[in-house]
């Protein structure tokens, strides 16, 4: 599914947030604390709009690695890095069965691929265990907005209008009819909260909502010692 929507992606992405998504991912930058010569791993990376919002926060002294399990999504972050000249790196990937060694990035993320994989919590647990300890794995997430009529508002927008011009967008109005599904039904806020700390893998979890429960930015600090 992905691979077929992959050339549109970014352009539907944009039209249906009114690129208020580019905000969110520079909002989840600024709450990782990434700072120059660290190193990032984004995982579910797709076209790697997060991995190049981080690398102006790494810097040149810094590293960005750009995953995903699927190659054409991350070949298109591929033609993007190469006109923006950007030292971004690509590796196909799992986030649930990482390759990488433990403790080897200082941030971890994943912006809107933690509701796509088959065990969250396996997927966080492989975050973590990648992530140095003190260190962040930091999540972007749709959730569901609770305020009476702004979440009346966003439910018709994402049952009806929502599915109708992503499809129109990319021709794969069924990509856009798993969206609005997999968002209504994953766990957000607090319940999201609760379940990574099923993982015992962290010592501060916190949760920031964005327009009023839209979408969610996870920030979730690995534990100093196990």
């Amino acid at each position: 599914m992905f691979s077929e929507i992959s050339s549109r992606y970014d352009l539907a992405n944009t039209v249906l947030s009114l690129g208020i998504h580019h905000s969110w991912r520079t909002k989840l930058v600024c709450l990782s604390q990434a700072r120059l010569g660290q190193k990032v791993l984004d995982c579910a990376s797709g076209t790697a709009d997060l991995a190049f919002e981080f690398e102006k926060n790494v810097g040149s002294q810094g590293q960005v690695m750009a995953t995903d399990f699927c190659e054409e999504m991350l070949n298109y972050g591929k033609k993007k890095a190469q006109t923006r000249h950007s030292r971004v790196e690509f590796q196909v990937q799992d986030v649930m069965h990482l390759s990488f060694a433990d403790s080897s990035y200082d941030i971890t993320s994943i912006a809107f691929g933690i509701r796509n994989v088959a065990d969250p919590i396996q997927s966080l647990q492989e975050m973590a265990r990648v992530t140095r300890p003190g260190g962040f794995v930091m999540v972007l997430e749709f959730g569901q907005p609770t305020i009476p009529v702004w979440g009346s508002m966003y439910r018709f927008y994402s049952d009806t209008i929502l599915p109708r011009l992503g499809g129109i967008l990319t021709g794969k109005r069924e990509a856009y009819d798993y969206l609005r599904k997999s968002s209504a039904q994953f766990p957000c806020g607090e319940n999201f909260l609760q379940l990574a700390k099923k993982t015992n893998q962290f010592d501060q979890v916190e949760a920031y909502p964005l327009m009023g429960g839209v979408a969610s930015i996870y920030r979730l600090r690995r534990r100093m010692s196990s």
